[in-house]
């Protein structure tokens, strides 16, 4: 195996398109290491983005936005008080990746692509509308964050490409957000069903909402209808239960023993409905 130590994205990408066997990124290490030492891969080339300028950046731009180096472990952004108080949803779900120990070296973009359906973090960048910069052979390109995943351990990033950077969008007036899960255990387990609701109010009513499920599908999936059962709402119980309906009708998810299909899809909808009044509350203001 050949270590890389790139002093730049480009220099990362060049490294990764000259390479011909199985290549790798490192920047927390907590999935690439583990598949390593349990012999699921045998890199030909590890390339080492962690000590690239700025991949350690949380950056407020002058939007209001966030931009997030590559390599910002979950534990970095818990204790950024800012970033918490604009998107506790978002860091949240990054909150539940693992032990305390995995929280210093986690990141967004590895949970990302690591491409796992039941990665914690994704459903609330999702909803969130949260982009990626992408460097690559061609250059740099922009796309939002349910572009890359494309299925259980794969992602649309093509030979030579590595996400350079996270950008969060502006909070903004009256909005709030939130990450519950479903697990079998209380803490360290993998998700059954997780759920993503971001919303944005005009007084007492939702103007809008994005719903995020994760766990349910071969990727996280948004799902419009649920956003949109909100939209005019004031948190009625009717506008609950139609979310909860599109939450569930949304789901397709497989039959395992951690959770049968009927199972997940009764949660899909509870967890909709018990995300939305914590996001709904964020956004007027209450601690939660």
């Amino acid at each position: 195996m050949r270590y890389h130590r790139p002093a730049s994205f480009e220099d990362a990408v060049a490294i990764a398109e000259a390479a011909t066997g199985v290549t790798r990124f490192l920047a927390g290490g907590t999935d690439v290491l583990v598949q390593l030492r349990a012999d699921l891969v045998e890199p030909d080339d590890l390339i080492d983005i962690k000590h690239i300028p700025g991949v350690k950046a949380i950056t407020r731009r002058d939007d209001g936005g966030w931009d997030l180096g590559v390599a910002v472990a979950g534990a970095e952004m818990s204790e950024h008080a800012a970033l918490c108080a604009d998107w506790p949803g978002l860091v949240e779900g990054m909150d539940l990746v693992g032990s305390t120990q995995v929280q210093g070296r986690a990141t967004l973009v590895g949970n990302l692509c690591n491409a796992s359906p039941a990665a914690d973090s994704v459903p609330g960048m999702i909803a969130a509308g949260v982009e990626v910069t992408v460097c690559g052979p061609q250059g740099e390109r922009r796309i939002a964050v349910e572009e890359i995943p494309t299925g259980p351990g794969r992602t649309s990033l093509t030979r030579g490409e590595v996400i350079a950077a996270l950008h969060v969008p502006p909070r903004g007036e009256n909005g709030g957000d939130a990450y519950l899960r479903f697990i079998p255990r209380t803490e360290m387990d993998i998700a059954v069903v997780g759920c993503a609701v971001n919303l944005r109010l005009d007084g007492d009513r939702i103007s809008e909402a994005r719903v995020v499920l994760g766990a349910v599908a071969p990727t996280a999936r948004l799902v419009p209808d649920a956003g949109a059962a909100l939209v005019g709402s004031r948190l009625e119980d009717a506008a609950l239960d139609a979310l909860a309906a599109a939450a569930s009708a949304a789901c397709s998810p497989i039959d395992d023993k951690r959770g049968t299909i009927a199972f997940r899809t009764e949660v899909a909808g509870v967890l909709a409905r018990r995300a939305a009044k914590i996001a709904y509350g964020r956004a007027k203001g209450a601690e939660t």
